[in-house]
């Protein structure tokens, strides 16, 4: 794994709004970077993120039925009494889900290591899985990269794959909804909508304020249908606290992700997935912050439901600290420190994606901290010789790993 400085297209801004990539820069600093880019060979691909990420997934997945059926477990992460049957019941069922991003710390040498698994509400989706391959197939074009490299990256396959899998079973009308502000977020589901359509699948868009509710109790569109499958990428803890959440075990709706992924979106999974699995390599050891259990020095703190690195507490084993603001509270977890490691003055966190249950594809944000905020960039990647350099002559090409033509199988 290595960050290698190349030149940015001078068009690519252009290139990326016409491709409905319109924050791409945000309050005027850029999130995509493409004035370096990350190297890796194939065999750290499929060796190192690849694989474990798979593993990781079955993993999480194990654990789901003994949480859903166990009132002491489903306190201990902290969700709302009022909906344990209803998550319980979504897990019997097996209702279908779409995606997820897990997100590790690796360096090209030892194992990666799961810093936390984002599985209800992933974003940085539309540059993974679609920009960062375009970006690939016109530096190619631009012999900024040599011919032969390539991408872990059959994520945009694997969606369409997935919705056409789920669609039959779905109850119709169909829509995918964010709040109406985000313009990240309003690109994300623009994105899996034309993603669901390519699969055949009608859907919809609707901002999260227009959802109403009708007088059964389902939840209804602006002209009062009712709902019958939501993609909300809209937290599921944030719904539990929301007076209009308190209907949905009753609403008839079928959530995209589907209320079972409450469990895994919850980061008290980490240390229910050490307990399981204490030791495991591609594992940091994790407990809850309720005072049983200690740590070795060198710990970072992390409430149950935080996102996008607000209200991270870091202390290291030389006891110097750094802490995160944020709107987050409540219960915590205390994970062994593993710091991201740093290239050029940047840290980079992979992220590994998960569709359906097959690990597919990463994307690599990188910040000038620690903690990775909702700030940090996204730097795209890229399969390439270990020994290629640019301005050097083109060695032969690695194998095929992925693309807009090959589905990647894990």
């Amino acid at each position: 794994m290595r960050r290698i400085a190349i030149p940015e297209r001078p068009d690519w801004r252009g290139t990326a709004e016409r491709h409905g990539f319109v924050f791409h820069t945000v309050c005027g600093e850029p999130y995509w970077d493409e004035t370096a880019f990350y190297a890796f060979t194939l065999e750290q691909v499929e060796r190192d993120i690849e694989d474990p990420s798979a593993e990781l997934h079955a993993m999480a997945l194990d654990l789901v039925d003994g949480i859903v059926r166990s009132e002491a477990s489903l306190r201990r992460l902290a969700i709302p009494e009022r909906y344990w049957d209803w998550i319980a019941r979504s897990w019997q069922a097996r209702q279908p889900h779409l995606y997820g991003r897990m997100d590790l710390a690796y360096d090209g040498r030892g194992p990666a290591r799961l810093y936390e698994l984002n599985y209800d509400t992933p974003t940085s989706l539309f540059e993974a899985a679609f920009f960062q391959w375009e970006w690939l197939e016109d530096g190619r074009r631009r012999s900024l990269l040599p011919m032969g490299a390539d991408q872990y990256n059959g994520i945009q396959e694997a969606l369409v794959e997935a919705f056409a899998s789920i669609a039959p079973g779905l109850p119709r009308p169909f829509y995918l909804a964010s709040v109406r502000d985000s313009v990240e977020d309003r690109g994300t589901v623009e994105y899996l909508r034309d993603c669901a359509l390519q699969a055949g699948l009608d859907a919809a868009l609707i901002a999260m304020e227009d959802i109403g509710l009708g007088e059964n109790g389902g939840f209804t569109d602006l002209g009062d249908t009712v709902i019958g499958t939501l993609f909300k990428l809209y937290p599921l803890e944030d719904l539990f606290a929301d007076d209009f959440g308190r209907h949905l075990p009753d609403s008839g709706v079928q959530l995209i992700e589907p209320p079972w992924k409450a469990v895994l979106s919850n980061k008290g999974v980490l240390p229910l997935l050490w307990e399981a699995h204490r030791g495991h390599p591609n594992l940091l050891e994790a407990h809850f912050d309720d005072g049983r259990d200690a740590l070795p020095p060198g710990w970072v703190r992390k409430p149950l439901f935080s996102r996008e690195g607000a209200n991270v507490s870091i202390r290291r084993a030389d006891g110097s600290e750094t802490r995160s603001d944020g709107p987050y509270a409540g219960p915590c977890i205390r994970q062994a420190y593993a710091p991201l490691p740093r290239f050029d003055g940047g840290h980079a966190v992979v992220g590994s994606w998960v569709v359906g249950d097959r690990a597919c594809g990463m994307g690599i944000r990188e910040d000038t901290s620690e903690i990775t905020h909702d700030t940090a960039r996204f730097v795209p990647h890229a399969i390439v010789d270990a020994g290629w350099e640019p301005g050097r002559s083109e060695p032969p090409p690695p194998p095929r790993r992925g693309g807009r033509d090959d589905v990647l199988v894990a």
